[in-house]
């Protein structure tokens, strides 16, 4: 018998009408519709005149319905996967299933549609390549110092989530971890109050000192300064993402000259300015040596690709 395939379908984050006619006709016709919460799911359901088979699988119950949804799909069963809302699979338990299918060799297959993250990020003002998505910081104050202290230096716009009840002491975390940096504000996006706030960290605690946070926040942060960069201890700059090309961009992005950026990155990560140059003009790296070296060429041929 062959397989089932793993739908992994994209849910409006507010807005119904976000909800694409092909991840509606995929929640019509699998075999089980696997939720995070059935409750909600079910009014999705029912407003597109969806009646399936409707299953829980959050974080609490992943581990005992994670083999019970494998189990269907090795009989040949189709099972979309949905989340609260958005892309299943980023920050919530549609990870964990996504993993256990492909081990068992399972297709899995993406239904793209609204992402939070995204809708963020390309309406902050800042600059979307590269961007790095962190998801949720820890919840614990100690393991969010730690986290922050380790993504101090990516030299990448970086994405964040955030409840409204935690907003303001991670606020204070990233201001007393990174300094004040740039920061966008989404909330309520795609719904009636969706709101973006533009400001910096320091200015957004301000704010939000005397006025309660309403609704989910995404956090779209600055890189580090091109000053931070160039003050990081080697321990700190190694443990930086290897990408030289990406790392010049983000400081020519912050405003700092091309002669300084290319300088610092060049020493940085040991690479002989004029290839840098080179690939920074045409996409595509010299061939060079060492790990720093091979990581550059790949990005600068996978860069070239796109274009």
């Amino acid at each position: 018998m062959n397989v089932g395939t793993l739908y992994l379908v994209a849910t409006p984050i507010g807005n119904l009408g976000d909800m694409s006619p092909r991840a509606v006709e995929m929640l019509k016709n699998a075999n089980i519709v696997a939720a995070e919460d059935t409750r909600r799911t079910l009014q999705l359901l029912n407003h597109f005149g969806i009646q399936n088979r409707l299953v829980r699988y959050d974080e609490h119950s992943k581990e005992r319905q994670g083999p019970v949804l494998l189990a269907a799909l090795q009989a040949g069963e189709d099972v979309a996967l949905v989340s609260d809302a958005g892309f299943p699979g980023i920050s919530d338990p549609g990870e964990a299933m996504t993993q256990l299918a492909i081990a068992n060799g399972i297709p899995v297959v993406p239904v793209p549609g609204a992402n939070a993250a995204l809708s963020a990020l390309v309406a902050s003002g800042l600059p979307s390549t590269p961007f790095f998505f962190g998801g949720f910081l820890p919840k614990s104050k100690k393991n969010r110092v730690e986290q922050l202290a380790a993504w101090r230096f990516i030299p990448a716009t970086i994405v964040l989530y955030e409840a409204p009840h935690r907003l303001g002491e991670v606020l204070q975390s990233i201001l007393n971890a990174w300094g004040d940096r740039p920061l966008t504000l989404a909330r309520e996006l795609t719904k009636l109050h969706e709101e973006f706030w533009r400001g910096t960290v320091r200015s957004a605690i301000a704010r939000f000192r005397d006025e309660a946070p309403r609704g989910e926040f995404v956090l779209v942060l600055g890189a580090a300064s091109a000053e931070e960069l160039a003050e990081a201890s080697p321990q700190e700059a190694e443990s930086a993402p290897e990408d030289p090309l990406a790392a010049v961009k983000a400081l020519l992005a912050q405003g700092v000259d091309k002669k300084q950026a290319l300088q610092q990155i060049a020493k940085r990560y040991k690479i002989p300015k004029r290839e840098l140059y080179n690939a920074l003009l045409q996409g595509a790296a010299e061939t060079a040596t060492g790990t720093a070296a091979e990581t550059f060429e790949t990005s600068a041929k996978a860069e070239t690709k796109q274009r």
